[in-house]
């Protein structure tokens, strides 16, 4: 995706995504820079923070569709594989509930990222019992 399309979509943000940004914005306080509409191999992504590997993706009603929740999958596996955790909201928990949303944002972004799969040495091994 292009920088210039990322551009276009920062300039159209969807209401939910309004509403969290300005949440998300505040975060910057706490060592946490978020970006909105961010270019990543071939994807927009709604918001990201690089410093804590965290993907915050807002859903509407059409990721329930099973095309679109395939998608879903394929493109989370993507960018997990790439040391990213993928956080999925509802818009309607943006807008029932935008504050609880964007606390539990920060409280994924604080929790200590798990060292992905393909990083692991494959030389190690866990002690065996008696040993």
């Amino acid at each position: 995706m292009s920088n210039q399309h990322a551009t276009q979509l920062r300039s159209r943000l969807t209401d939910a995504e309004r509403i969290l940004w300005r949440r998300l914005r505040v975060f910057r306080s706490h060592g946490f820079h978020f970006r909105r509409q961010a270019p990543f191999e071939n994807y927009i992504l709604d918001f990201v923070c690089h410093r804590a590997k965290l993907i915050v993706e807002l859903d509407g009603s059409q990721h329930a569709a099973e095309t679109q929740i395939r998608h879903d999958e394929k493109r989370t596996r993507l960018l997990e594989g790439q040391g990213y955790r993928v956080l999925r909201i509802w818009n309607n928990d943006v807008f029932e509930n935008p504050d609880g949303v964007a606390e539990a944002v920060l409280a994924v972004a604080r929790s200590p990222h798990p060292i992905p799969r393909r990083v692991r040495s494959s030389g190690s091994t866990s002690p065996r019992r008696g040993r």
